[in-house]
């Protein structure tokens, strides 16, 4: 009987002394901490039986030991997650599941505005124009290689830029010369009527449509005094001291025989073919 009152362990007579039954033997509280206690989990020593014990899934903690793994949170009162048998607080728990910024790499949390592109996530202030830094947020925006514009951006450093504005060309435009022009820019440099889709010719590096060139550009026909445009019948012109003909207009002026590219007799302002000339 008297064994019953000693601690199985060191025989420390445990007569009005404090002590610990385990499995039915009486352990003194220095041999129960020594042999006897769990270990923790978190700081891997043992819990003696003046600790607070915490177990969760067959693992022990002090309670003060019981904390979130990535914010030291203490959650021996709180509500909590396991994750890879790490103890985590719920913020915590949802940033360690959460996507990744593909700007700033910090967790993207459930609730968080963001943006998806081409596999990849981003926080909605991360999601910036590369040249002028600025949030796309929801308006347009295009990429080129790795590289994110937003629309003005893009224009400003790829567009090509019409000759005329000197501004982006975003859709459309003419071609005239190698050189680009929006197609409201490039107009008769008479009455600035649009000339893409239409006949227009050049003048001293400017220019008119049909109707302007006839009108202010084009000399006038030393025979029929219609306008030498180049349109339509008799493209070929004749010029002869200062006077300019339509091929089909350089006639002989009294028998009215075609002289072009045949000899001819100036009579003062008349053309007149050899045989008029000597009559």
């Amino acid at each position: 009987m008297a064994d019953k009152s000693h601690c199985l362990y060191c025989r420390e007579d445990l007569g009005g002394k404090r002590y610990v039954c385990n499995e039915g033997k009486m352990v003194c509280v220095r041999c129960h901490t020594k042999f006897c206690a769990n270990t923790c989990a978190e700081c891997h020593r043992p819990i003696s039986v003046e600790s607070k014990e915490l177990t969760h899934k067959g693992r022990h903690w002090h309670e003060e030991c019981f904390r979130c793994a990535k914010c030291y949170k203490p959650l021996a009162k709180e509500p909590f997650s396991t994750k890879d048998d790490r103890i985590m607080c719920g913020k915590c728990c949802s940033r360690e599941d959460a996507p990744r910024c593909h700007g700033c790499y910090k967790p993207i949390l459930p609730g968080t505005e963001s943006v998806e592109y081409k596999g990849n996530s981003w926080h909605d202030e991360c999601f910036t124009c590369c040249s002028c830094k600025r949030p796309i947020g929801s308006q347009s925006f295009l990429s080129k290689g790795t590289d994110t514009y937003c629309s003005p951006c893009y224009d400003k450093k790829f567009a090509k830029q019409c000759f005329g504005c000197k501004k982006p060309i975003t859709s459309g435009g003419v071609n005239y010369q190698n050189q680009p022009w929006h197609s409201h820019c490039f107009v008769c440099s008479s009455c600035s009527k649009p000339l893409a889709g239409t006949s227009f010719t050049n003048h001293q590096d400017q220019v008119f449509c049909v109707d302007c060139y006839k009108t202010c550009v084009a000399k006038k026909c030393s025979g029929c005094q219609n306008p030498i445009t180049g349109f339509g019948k008799g493209v070929n012109v004749v010029n002869y001291e200062g006077g300019s003909w339509h091929e089909y207009c350089f006639n002989c002026k009294r028998c009215s025989l075609s002289l072009s590219n045949k000899r001819f007799v100036a009579n003062g302002r008349d053309i007149l073919c050899p045989d008029c000339a000597n009559k």
